[in-house]
This record gives structure tokens, sequence and C-alpha cells, in this order.
């Protein structure tokens, strides 16, 4: 009976062990701990546990799904082997030290729903093979020092809900395929050199909620259609260089009152008009 036990128990010891995720998935984890000072990380991986028990890995079926490291003192650069991880749906390394480009092997994970490289020292373009990754609901790079344009194939994720890119170096025009992301829920592009007009297609993205451009270079009329987004609750505009009038409605929805900078460099406030019934435009200072 005792042999039958230890039979029993070397079984399910050995089914456990066989259960552990793919030899490639795990050979990622680990170039991502080495590369990335592992040792000094606050909570450490035991590179000889199972993966299910390392810190901030979820597993389904065997599979990795999720890795969540926020503020857990990564240091170093983002290997591009981790697209190797090809079930995941989370990557999550907020207020880290990664630095280094954005690998452009991200791409290539089909399943990744949230991106969030927040709060770290990245720097470089963000890579147009990114936005082949089509499933991508929320996407973070805000608080690096991201360079280049906005890639102008960011109108193939579809699926994306939430763009924050603010406080990077982001320079350029909003590109057009933007206005195509009609899930789009929340915009943050504040903070960086975008330049050029705002186009009027950006009522197109009809499910907004909040837009915030404040601190850019963005030039010419704040697109009166605005006032029309019903769903926009939060809007800053402010710190650019928008002229002539724009909508009581959108200045009382305005953060700082449509306050820009004007060709001497003064913080100036637009001045506002109304719509009255006949679809004038009547000043109402």
């Amino acid at each position: 009976m005792r042999k039958i036990s230890t039979l029993l128990l070397f079984m399910m010891v050995s089914f456990v062990m066989k259960a552990d995720v793919s030899i490639l998935e795990k050979n990622a984890l680990v170039k991502l701990y080495n590369a990335t000072n592992g040792q000094n990380w606050t909570s450490k991986w035991d590179l000889n546990s199972p993966v299910s028990a390392w810190y901030g890995v979820e597993l389904k079926e065997d599979k990795v799904v999720c890795i969540e490291l926020p503020n857990n003192n990564l240091v170093g650069v983002l290997p591009s082997e981790i697209s190797n991880l090809v079930n995941l749906k989370t990557l999550n390394l907020f207020k880290n030290t990664i630095s280094g480009k954005i690998p452009s092997s991200l791409g290539e994970m089909k399943s990744l729903e949230t991106l969030n490289l927040s709060f770290n020292k990245l720097s470089g373009n963000i890579p147009s093979s990114l936005t082949d990754a089509t499933s991508l609901v929320i996407l973070e790079l805000f608080m690096n020092s991201i360079t280049g344009k906005i890639p102008a194939e960011i109108g193939k994720l579809k699926k994306l809900e939430t763009l924050s890119l603010y406080n990077n170096k982001i320079e350029g025009q909003i590109p057009s395929s933007v206005y195509e992301l009609n899930n789009l829920k929340v915009l943050l592009l504040n903070s960086n050199y975008i330049s050029g007009y705002l186009s009027r297609s950006v009522t197109n993205l009809s499910q907004l909620q909040i837009l915030s451009l404040f601190d850019n270079k963005m030039v010419g009329q704040v697109p009166f259609d605005l006032e029309k987004m019903s769903n926009l609750k939060e809007l800053n505009l402010s710190y650019n260089l928008f002229n002539g009038l724009v909508s009581k409605e959108i200045s009382k929805l305005d953060v700082l009152n449509m306050t820009m900078i004007n060709d001497k460099g003064l913080a100036v406030a637009l001045k506002y008009v109304g719509m009255n019934k006949n679809s004038a435009l009547a000043s109402e200072e």
C-alpha cells in the first residue's frame, strides 16, 4: 500500500513539473529577468522554482498570460525575446528604470491587450511595428523620453480604448488615423512637441471621454464641433498656439478655460462665442 502511495505521489509531482510553461516561454522570462537586473528587483524570482510561483507572473493552462511588475526596481532594457510570450495579455512594467528602445518585436504579440511601460526611461521612436499588436486595448507609454512621431499606422489598433503618451518628446502632427480609433475613450498626448491642427475629424471619436493636448505646439482654430461630443467629460487644450474664437461650452469644459500662448509668448484666454437658435455665431463677451 505504501509503495502504491509513493508511486501516486511521484506521478503527481511529475505531472506538476511537466505542467509548467514551455521552454520557449520560460527562456523569455529568464531573458527579461537577466536584462533588467533581476537580482536587484524588489521582489525577485527564484529561477529554480516553478514559473507559477514567480512574483507577478500569471499562468492560464500552463501559458504565461500576465506579467505585473510595477515599481519593482527593474533596471536595464527590454529584450526582444519577450515577444516569445505569445499568449501574454498584460505586460505592466510601470514605474521602473527601464531604458533603451521599445522592442519592435512587441508587435508580434497578437494576444497583448494591455501594455504599460510608463514612468521609465525609454527613448527612441514608437516602433511602427507595435501597431501589429492589434488586440491592444490599453497602450500607456507616458513619462518617458520617447521621441519621433506617433506612427501613422496607429489606426490599425481598432480595439484601442486608451492611448496615453503624455510627458515625452513626441513631435509632428497627430496622424489622421488616430481619428479612426472609434473605440477610443482616453487620449492623453499632453506635454509633448506635437504641432499642426486639431482636425474636425476628432468628432469621429464618438466614445471619447477624456482628451488632453495640453502643453504642445498645436495651431489654428479649435473645432466648434467638439461641443457635440456627448461623451466628452474632461478636456484640456490649453497652452498651445490655438487662435481665433472658441465655443463657450468648450471653454467651460477645458480645465484652464482655453488659455493659450500667443505670438509674444504670453498666456491669453481665447475669446468665446455661443450658438443662438439661428445657428449664427454671437459674441458673449
